[in-house]
């Protein structure tokens, strides 16, 4: 398969920008990470269309809305690593589909590592779910994250089916990561062609994050856990992406659950390919994920 011109073109800005090398790096510099972070953005869709701001126990929340009377909810939780984000490719997704569906989003910036740990992160996760039942019925709400957004809407939806609670209609995971021990031994062939990630840094990161280094706790590591009875579920992958491996295996616990999911492979494509900017795969790929809330 021939990739775009402007996929060459994002390779070579991923290479500028150094993302590879702060993956690189033990320990990751998440301070240097953040420096992308944008809580609450300034744009003009934003100015115009956000209708709360609000607080879910250390969760900030934006509520964005073009119709008042909107019945529906998209929980976005972003990816980071768990140590950053929001970052302006996350608020200019969640701009794109907003703008194409009759749903409501709420951009969730929750607590990040090293200062939060996994338990405190994932009572944060569990607050927002439970937050939004309150207000929707389960079958009008909608999750989707990207890469460790994945990991806690993955682990968020076992504990959900563990408490027997009501599930949303359904959950889209772009990338999500799987594993934070990062054993699968396949990691180490991909290292060598994806253009993003290393395991050197995002294991940094996940021991930041993990409790007691703790890294296959089912809350940072969800292929751990059941895949049983999950929601209806879309799975986004990338093949030059560190995380596809363990990806892989989680296909094969939902396969074994009996749980049949919407798996959309990106031929040679990099790690949150969907979300990343002036690619033409990825706007082909949001528009599959917009197509998709609007099924």
């Amino acid at each position: 398969m021939n990739q775009s011109l402007t996929y060459y073109i994002t390779l070579f800005a991923l290479k500028l920008k150094g993302i590879k090398k702060t993956f690189s790096q033990n320990p990751i510099d998440f301070k240097k990470l953040r420096k992308e972070d944008i809580h609450h953005s300034k744009g003009s869709f934003f100015k115009k269309n956000t209708a709360r701001k609000f607080q879910i126990l250390n969760t900030s929340i934006t509520e964005v809305s073009l119709n008042d009377s909107s019945t529906n909810l998209l929980i976005f939780i972003h990816g980071g690593a768990f140590v950053s984000g929001p970052s302006k490719h996350h608020w200019d997704v969640l701009q794109k589909i907003i703008t194409q569906t009759n749903y409501t989003g709420w951009m969730c910036n929750y607590p990040k590592a090293p200062e939060a740990k996994i338990s405190e992160i994932s009572k944060n996760i569990d607050a927002i779910y439970a937050n939004a039942l309150k207000k929707y019925h389960p079958k009008q709400i909608i999750l989707i994250g990207d890469s460790v957004g994945g990991t806690l809407i993955t682990a968020l939806i076992q504990r959900a089916v563990q408490k027997n609670l009501e599930l949303p209609k359904s959950i889209i995971l772009v990338s999500p990561v799987m594993d934070a021990s990062m054993s699968n031994p396949k990691i180490k062939e991909i290292d060598k062609i994806d253009p993003m990630l290393s395991k050197l840094g995002v294991l940094s990161a996940k021991k930041m994050c993990a409790e007691n280094d703790e890294l296959t706790n089912k809350m940072i590591s969800p292929i751990y856990g059941s895949f049983k009875n999950f929601p209806q579920t879309t799975l986004f992958v990338a093949e030059n992406d560190i995380t596809y491996p363990d990806q892989v295996a989680a296909i094969q616990k939902f396969d074994e659950s009996g749980i049949a999911i919407e798996i959309i492979k990106g031929t040679n494509m990099p790690h949150i390919w969907p979300f990343l900017p002036v690619m033409e795969e990825a706007k082909i790929a949001l528009k599959q994920i917009i197509a998709i809330i609007n099924a």
